[in-house]
């Protein structure tokens, strides 16, 4: 039998892209699947527009929360998966058999953690690419210049979070970061790259918001601190990474 894969999709007042998240999980080919939904306590209509499919997904809370940590924090704690994957409210699974690749991934290799590669998408059209976020087989040392994978690239084992701990709530905007260096900086998990791209993720995420940009440099600077890289030169290199990352769309510079 297949290893049992959670998703956790947190949403707050996002009705417009809600269903369309839920159906590029639910439309999965062979995989053994647990979808867990976590709402903020949307008012928009979001409640309204996650209804058809309340039947289909494992856990799904609606409530209160501190942020989107602590939301996050929230399915964690309710998955009963082997492995742990996010995809956040705005986004798709790239194909139909994206996690039944990364499933076999962690089987044939016998992985702790298995990230790849993303893409970018305009807010109103999921297949126009404007950003490719790719990714390499894993080199501590690329650590100082700033290379990290894309976040909801990364999968890993629930055994991980029990044994590592959960997303750092301290931390707003970038408390990602913090624990794919907590993974990535530590020898005893095995990471391994699988070269597709698993997610289409929409700009206009807290990610890709020009206004939290200033707090979430602050933040990416004391987590490269606190994990002892280069301070400032590594944050410029982790700006300066995305400059190619939009450049190679608009000439058709790389492959799915």
């Amino acid at each position: 039998m297949k290893q049992k894969i959670s998703i956790i999709t947190i949403v707050y007042n996002n009705k417009e892209c809600i269903a369309e998240c839920i159906k590029s999980i639910l439309k999965q080919k062979n995989s053994n699947l647990e979808y867990i939904v976590i709402d903020g306590g949307s008012t928009d209509g979001t409640l309204e527009a996650i209804e058809p499919y309340k039947s289909e997904l494992a856990c799904y809370i609606s409530e209160k929360d501190s942020g989107l940590y602590n939301a996050l924090n929230k399915g964690i704690r309710n998955a009963t998966g082997d492995i742990i994957g996010i995809l956040h409210s705005d986004d798709l699974l790239y194909a139909d058999t994206t996690l039944s690749e990364i499933c076999t991934t962690f089987e044939s290799t016998n992985a702790d953690l298995v990230y790849a590669k993303g893409v970018y998408v305009a807010k109103n059209n999921a297949n126009k690419i404007r950003r490719l976020y790719a990714s390499s087989g894993f080199n501590k040392n690329r650590l100082y210049f700033g290379w990290i994978p894309l976040h909801t690239t990364i999968y890993v084992r629930r055994a991980v979070f029990e044994q590592y701990g959960l997303y750092d709530e301290s931390f707003k905007i970038a408390s990602d970061y913090e624990i794919s260096l907590r993974w990535f900086t530590n020898e005893k998990i095995k990471k391994v790259y699988l070269n597709r791209i698993v997610v289409k993720m929409r700009f206009g995420g807290k990610s890709t918001t020009p206004g939290l940009q200033g707090l979430k440099s602050s933040e990416d600077y004391r987590i490269i601190k606190q994990y002892k890289l280069w301070g400032f030169i590594t944050l410029g290199c982790k700006i300066a990474r995305k400059i190619p990352q939009y450049i190679q769309p608009l000439f058709g510079l790389y492959r799915t």
